[in-house]
């Protein structure tokens, strides 16, 4: 995580650079706050993993005489098979779809969205996969 947290370190740097640049050159005012965003995104998820890399255990990418079978093992759970997801889609998709239509599709999308956001959190708490 250490190289990862680097490289997006060196990342952020660039983009503030081409932010000031672009801000002094241009003098157009939606791109340079879209650089200086993401500028600022960029410096998240580095501070995040460099300060995440400090507190776990060295990977395989931190060593230089690693080989990539280092790395192999499992690498987390992931869900199988969920539903929730399109819901979820679906209620967002309405949710944005109501700004250019008409607010009143917002009663449509709440509860699709909710039903989505419950049955995601309470997915492995009943039905075949409670075990898990």
């Amino acid at each position: 995580m250490r190289i990862q947290g680097r490289m997006f370190m060196w990342l952020s740097v660039f983009m503030l650079a081409m932010a000031i640049v672009y801000g002094v050159w241009s003098k157009e005012p939606a791109g340079t706050t879209a650089l200086f965003l993401a500028f600022g995104l960029s410096i998240m998820i580095g501070f995040y993993l460099g300060f995440t890399a400090k507190r776990v255990d060295a990977g395989a990418q931190d060593n230089k005489e690693a080989d990539v079978a280092d790395d192999a093992g499992e690498v987390g759970f992931f869900s199988p098979h969920s539903w929730q997801p399109l819901s979820l889609a679906f209620g967002g998709a309405l949710a944005f779809l109501a700004i250019a239509i008409g607010w009143w599709l917002l009663y449509f999308s709440a509860p699709l969205i909710m039903i989505g956001l419950w049955g995601w959190v309470f997915e492995y708490y009943r039905g075949e996969n409670r075990t898990q």
